[in-house]
């Protein structure tokens, strides 16, 4: 009979015993479950009046882990503690927006960094166009097929902090990387916090998301590569300016696209289409290796909508990187619709001037005409809401078919759809 391989270290916090858990087949202590290079291969429930621990590589293998909301999981610093989703294999971590469930750093209160651990990670069936395709660092198990209908499960209302974790040089894990994800997957209300290296990564695969947060990040915020072409509306990037890679082989950017890593015609191309997005660099001055708020390059397809661009990103707000991504702009392969930029000495560049200025993107706004409360870019408490005057109210394009219609620009309308269930200062929360 099949077994959940588990490793359990107990550890004792008000009960000195410990139990069979018939709904998940684990032994358990009072408070703490010690989960270390564990495949499990069983239907698995995690719960939320215990902690977890992550130890290592641990795989969920053609099976459905189950994470009730309120549930705390923190990932080891020294083992590289990394929850893996393996395809065929589901999660579901529905949490609320009062109980969010957390994957955090296992080190204390006011000691957290990026990187303290690896990540979660969610593979999946759905196209892509490398093969074989393996994760980065763990170099084992592969992704991707032909089923871009494929469901890895869910991801509601989930905090990923400081994960991100370099598993071999150069090579880091992402705060949430999702490859090969098929479009019957839901990722929706999930924030990445201090992640060590990109905070979302879309390897191929066609899964949908909205309402993501990626906050005070080291290296990209939103990631596509190897021909992703989902939906992704409603994303807030919130950057603190003296936090970037300081890689000697990467800057940090707001989004980066590729189609892959040498910028070939490989199929499927990578041509996402991302609506309603905000980035915001925090005070200046910034730090040196920040470069732009968005970078397509390397024969990316990808499209934006109606998103807003604040601060003084080094390079342009908007950099459409090469000859062939730029051959793609002009052909209409790559759309940039609805965008607009303030505060950079160069708000665009590589970019066809006409083009821009014909599909509703602008550079002569101020943040006067936003009206944005003085602490829209507060890395701790941040004021997201435009005032009902704003020009971020009505001056959208109308989107394409699947996302949500309105005519916002940015991320915020009069919603703040953070509300309750995201943290801003994870640093100082005694989990």
């Amino acid at each position: 009979m099949k077994q959940i391989i588990l490793i359990l270290m107990l550890t004792i916090v008000l009960l000195p015993s410990c139990k069979k858990d018939s709904g998940d087949n684990q032994t358990v202590t009072s408070e703490v479950v010690v989960i270390e290079n564990a495949i499990i291969n069983t239907p698995t429930t995690w719960y939320s009046n215990k902690k977890y621990l992550l130890k290592g590589f641990n795989y969920v293998d053609r099976t459905t882990l189950t994470i009730q909301p309120g549930t705390i999981i923190k990932g080891d610093k020294a083992t590289k503690g990394s929850l893996i989703i393996k395809p065929g294999a589901k999660i579901i971590a529905e949490g609320t927006v009062t109980s969010p469930i957390v994957f955090t750093s296992n080190q204390p209160k006011g000691s957290r960094q990026p990187g303290d651990w690896g990540g979660v990670i969610i593979l999946g069936n759905a196209r892509v166009n490398k093969n074989p395709s393996v994760i980065e660092g763990e170099n084992i198990t592969t992704f991707g097929g032909d089923n871009n209908s494929d469901n890895s499960g869910i991801l509601k209302y989930v905090r990923i902090e400081f994960a991100g974790i370099p598993f071999e040089t150069d090579k880091e894990i992402n705060g949430l990387t999702l490859a090969g994800v098929g479009s019957n997957t839901i990722i929706d209300y999930v924030q990445v916090s201090h992640s060590g290296d990109d905070s979302f990564e879309w390897f191929g695969g066609t899964v949908n998301a909205s309402h993501l947060i990626a906050y005070s990040g080291v290296d990209d915020d939103f990631d596509s590569d190897n021909g992703y072409s989902g939906l992704v509306q409603y994303g807030l990037a919130l950057r603190n300016p003296v936090i970037a890679d300081q890689c000697s082989c990467s800057t940090s950017n707001g989004i980066e696209s590729d189609n892959d890593g040498s910028g070939s015609a490989a199929t499927p191309q990578t041509s996402a289409k991302f609506a309603n997005l905000s980035f915001i660099l925090g005070e200046e001055p910034c730090d040196a290796k920040y470069n732009s708020a968005i970078q397509i390059r390397r024969n990316s397809g990808i499209h934006i909508y109606n998103s807003l661009v604040i601060g003084a990103f080094n390079n342009a707000g908007l950099e459409i990187k090469d000859a062939s991504t730029q051959s793609n702009y002009t052909s209409g392969l790559c759309q940039i619709r609805g965008l607009a930029l303030l505060n950079q000495a160069s708000p665009t560049k590589g970019v066809d001037g006409t083009i821009f200025s014909n599909n509703n993107n602008f550079t002569n706004w101020t943040l006067t005409s936003l009206g944005l409360n003085s602490n829209f870019n507060n890395l701790i408490t941040p004021v997201l809401l435009p005032a009902s005057n704003s020009l971020l109210l009505n001056s959208g394009v109308t989107l394409p078919s699947g996302f949500q219609n309105n005519s916002i620009v940015g991320a915020f309308g009069s919603q703040d759809w953070t509300s309750g269930w995201a943290n801003f200062d994870p640093q100082n929360v005694s989990y």
